[in-house]
């Protein structure tokens, strides 16, 4: 995968500056995020551990700039273990039921899982291996009738900072939304304040089979806080496929 991205970042001009900038923000926004007490109830302590082991509050630029290529060791690569999702330990889990069986019970409800997708790419001809999410999110919102500007937060999938930043690049694409998402016009942008606002892959880890949960949990809290409003999560997954999901506050 990480060998797949160089290429991906290669085709669409993505720095390497872009991609750490992209780190520095996960691991910042993840560092407040815990000095907030948001994952207070979201994480359980084990063996005296209470927070992700992986999040850096003394990073900086300058220090993500320092380290090694680990994909591409020639002048054109740019992933590097501090915009690379590590591989982590890890389990999650999310309830998940209906507001019948939640008010019988009377269990408190946090948010509304309205709709999921899930898409492939056929990487081995040609397109972008991690490509898939921009196909997932382009149908689940023709769907529901939505923009992708129509959420207040985005929970996208860092396996690799430069992996986002494909898809926000595609979405933007005029030549892209038209080849691939057969639209007339692109998606358009995102609002990056609204993105990952509690920290991304890159500064909690990416416990396979654990980061849907994960993000799921995390996107359904930030919802209830706010107390209205909808989210939509985008994860990238090996093997050329993408998920997509959209939560409201309920």
């Amino acid at each position: 995968m990480g060998q797949h991205c160089e290429k991906m970042v290669q085709e669409w001009n993505i720095t390497r500056q872009a991609q750490d900038e992209l780190a520095l923000k996960s691991h910042q926004n993840g560092v407040a995020a815990y000095e907030q007490g948001f994952y207070n109830d979201l994480v359980f302590e084990f063996k005296g551990l209470k927070r992700d082991g992986i999040l850096r509050a003394d990073t900086s630029l300058e220090k993500l700039a320092k380290l090694k290529t680990a994909f591409d060791f020639t002048d054109k690569g740019t992933l590097t273990a501090g915009n690379s999702s590590p591989l982590t330990d890890g389990a999650a889990a999310v309830f998940l039921g209906s507001e019948e069986y939640a008010k019988q019970y009377n269990y408190p409800l946090l948010a509304r899982f309205v709709d999921a997708e899930a898409a492939a790419v056929d990487f081995v001809h040609g397109e972008g291996l991690l490509m898939g999410p921009t196909i997932a999110v382009n149908t689940l919102l023709k769907r529901n009738n939505l923009s992708l500007q129509d959420f207040d937060f985005y929970e996208i999938h860092e396996a690799f900072t430069g992996q986002v930043l494909c898809a926000l690049k595609a979405w933007e694409s005029e030549e892209y939304c038209k080849r691939v998402l057969k639209r007339s016009e692109p998606l358009g942008s995102i609002d990056r304040s609204k993105m990952n606002i509690k920290g991304g892959s890159v500064a909690l880890g990416h416990p396979y089979a654990a980061t849907g949960a994960r993000i799921v949990g995390t996107l359904a809290k930030m919802l209830h806080q706010k107390g209205n409003g909808r989210g939509l999560i985008s994860i990238c997954t090996a093997g050329g496929m993408g998920v997509a999901a959209i939560l409201e506050a309920v």
